[in-house]
């Protein structure tokens, strides 16, 4: 039997969402790692097991330090669980910082990476002069930022393109295809949100296209330079990969 779980994390004390191996060994702590050893002790009673007989498939890898409201992971088991008791007991073992929101039975055809449709990316920051001591890890630009021009900056990125300029060197997969359906900007007092949607997106890609953003904002360039920089599909003509703080994986739609 197949099962899919939405599962929640705060991504800071993590090296990411991917199990990393060195030399055949397991290396840092991750979200699949310990959601797995969860698994192994709910469903097997063991904790003990290299073997990793409990097996997760995540619908898209998250960087270090990068949040998830919304991630989907499927897992094979032959054993039937009713959900409020499977759901409750699962995050009685995890870490505090990892939480498992839903549980369904899925098709086996079902997976959770190569299903997906969509996937819906939010961006936050602090866009005040002055250190607040509840800001948190969230990034804290300085300079004020003119929404108007950035909601116009980001509209260049929707359709499909080539995302090659946003696209940093660890990215395994060499489609740099990716349809962009949604990129809105708000600010909500001193926070400015932006929530992109695509079909996919490329490593680092949601961090760098912030930090064209902001390279936009900060020399007071015309909107425009983002089509530039798209049309380039030249990474160095791209603003800096800005800190994973401040950006979750909200949703997946299959």
């Amino acid at each position: 039997m197949r099962y899919a779980l939405q599962v929640q994390y705060v991504g800071k004390n993590y090296a990411g969402s991917q199990i990393q191996f060195e030399n055949g060994v397991e290396i840092s702590e991750t979200i699949q790692g310990e959601l797995e050893k969860a698994l192994r002790t709910l469903i097997c009673g063991d904790t003990a097991n290299n073997k990793r007989p409990v097996k997760t498939y995540f619908s898209g890898r998250t960087d270090k330090g990068v949040n998830a409201y919304g991630q989907v992971v499927h897992f094979d088991t032959d054993k039937q669980f009713v959900a409020s008791k499977f759901l409750y007991s699962l995050n009685e073992i995890l870490p505090d910082d990892i939480s498992v929101s839903d549980l369904k039975l899925t098709d086996e055809s079902f997976h959770a990476q190569k299903s997906a449709r969509r996937r819906h990316y939010r961006y936050v920051f602090i866009n005040r002069k002055m250190h607040n001591a509840f800001d948190g890890d969230l990034m804290r630009v300085k300079f004020d930022v003119d929404i108007e021009r950035m909601q116009n900056s980001l509209n260049y990125l929707l359709g499909e393109h080539d995302f090659s300029s946003f696209k940093n060197s660890g990215t395994l997969n060499p489609s740099k295809i990716c349809f962009i359906e949604l990129a809105k900007v708000q600010k909500v007092d001193d926070k400015v949100v932006i929530d992109i949607v695509g079909n996919r997106f490329l490593y680092n890609m949601v961090r760098t296209i912030v930090g064209t953003l902001l390279e936009i904002e900060g020399h007071n360039l015309f909107p425009e330079h983002m089509k530039n920089v798209l049309e380039a599909k030249d990474r160095t003509k791209a603003g800096q990969t800005v800190s994973p703080y401040g950006l979750t994986l909200v949703k997946v739609d299959y």
